[in-house]
Order: C-alpha cells, then structure tokens, then sequence
C-alpha cells in the first residue's frame, strides 16, 4: 500500500493520499487549507488516479480545499452529516456569524457530489478498504478510517488508522470549540481505538505518525484509559484547530 502525506495550511494539517501501489487509483484523506497544490504534485510524481475524498471531520485546515480537489478530478467527497453544514460554513466552528473573516477568507463550499458516512460502514475505494468509525469529541460529526492488515505481495503491512484530530502521538484533540465534548472525545478513544491491535499504525490529522501500542503506553490520556480509570488529564496537551 502507498501511502503518501504532506502538511499543508497555516495548521501544518496533514493530507494523505491512499493507494494500492504507484500508478494506480487512489483515495485523498483531508485536503485541507492549501492542500490542493500538495495534491496535484504527489498525484503526478506516484502516477495517480483520484477517485474519491474522505474526510475526518469539517474543520477548515481539512476541508478547505476538498472543492478544488473533487472539481479537478470529478470525484465524490464523503463526510459525516454531522459535520456536513461546516464544510459549507467554516465559521461555524469558531461559532462565528457567517461573513465574520476567518483567516483572511477562504474558498469554502460542497463540490458537486458529497456523499455521507455513517459509523461501521465499509467503504471499498482505490481497490482498498476502509472501516468508517463515527468518534465524536472534537466535533460532533468526527470519524477514523481504518485499513485491515495486508500481506500484500508476501509482505506484512500493518492495520492502519487515519484518526483525525481524534489521537495524536502523545495527545488527544481539542474538545473546545462548538461541537467539542471532552466525555465524547474519551468514550470515541475508549471505544475506536483502545480495542485496535498494538501494531496499528496511527496517521493522524496533526504531527508524525505514531502507533497503538506507543500511544497505550505513553499517551496519558490512552494511558489512563486503559488503566480503566476515570480522572483523565483535562489539562495535559491538545492539538487540532
């Protein structure tokens, strides 16, 4: 599996593309604020084919470029109804009247074909697979898509979670804007990713990628979790916009 991610944005957000191998179908995971460039470069040095966007929530620094995206490519972009309204209006995730300037003004809106996810739907794109898991906290329409294990052509390559602003190495995602719970961000980590195999590698919206297995151990909010304790660390670091 080829798996190519850049930041882009003024929130260093991170875009993967997805795909099988070099020269074949892909799927883009979060074209986010000055993203599009990003994508049209690793889609000509891999030789890819677009054929669809999945996004992990509607935050701008992952949405604000999926119109571009879908429009040069003719592609679908899937997201959770929850956050369907802020891929439209990113102002609502600041709570902001619509027309309040939101970083200097963005080109934000639906492409022509959005699709919506639900939780535990199995999506078959790019000749892969991919488990949708609603995981509310960071917003209310928040997902992960997972990928099984796969050998490949004789070589093992572990599960994969693209989490979002859910789980990042060493820490979890905001929960202080509209939409934001810290008990939902808690039960979304207890129940998408504490049951995921320790090999799991983590791609996630923000920063390196990371692993279940490093994150159980020295994540503290993970930690704590595992441990089956409540008193989780409100205040030990956040990420995401």
């Amino acid at each position: 599996m080829l798996i190519a991610g850049f930041p882009a944005g003024a929130l260093a957000a991170n875009c993967y593309l997805v795909a099988p191998a070099a020269g074949e179908e892909c799927v883009i995971i979060d074209p986010g604020q000055d993203a599009a460039q990003g994508v049209e470069d690793t889609i000509a040095r891999h030789r890819l084919k677009p054929v669809a966007v999945l996004l992990t929530h509607g935050h701008f620094d992952h949405v604000a470029s999926v119109v571009p995206v879908c429009g040069a490519h003719g592609v679908p972009a899937w997201v959770h109804p929850d956050d369907r309204e802020m891929m439209r209006d990113p102002e609502k995730a600041f709570g902001r009247a619509l027309g309040t300037p939101l970083l200097g003004g963005l080109t934000v809106g639906e492409p022509d074909d959005v699709r919506e996810l639900s939780d535990g739907a199995a999506l078959r794109l790019a000749g892969l697979d991919f488990t949708v898991s609603h995981a509310p906290g960071h917003t209310k329409g928040s997902v992960t898509f997972g990928t099984p294990e796969n050998s490949g052509n004789g070589t093992p390559v572990p599960p994969v979670l693209f989490s979002g602003d859910l789980l990042f190495a060493g820490s979890i995602g905001r929960t202080d804007l509209p939409g934001g719970s810290h008990e939902e961000i808690l039960r979304s980590l207890t129940r998408v990713c504490l049951p995921l195999d320790d090999a799991t590698v983590v791609l996630s919206g923000h920063g390196p990628q990371t692993t279940i297995g490093q994150e159980r151990t020295a994540n503290p909010f993970l930690r704590q979790l595992a441990a089956g304790g409540g008193g989780t660390p409100q205040d030990a670091p956040r990420r995401g916009m």
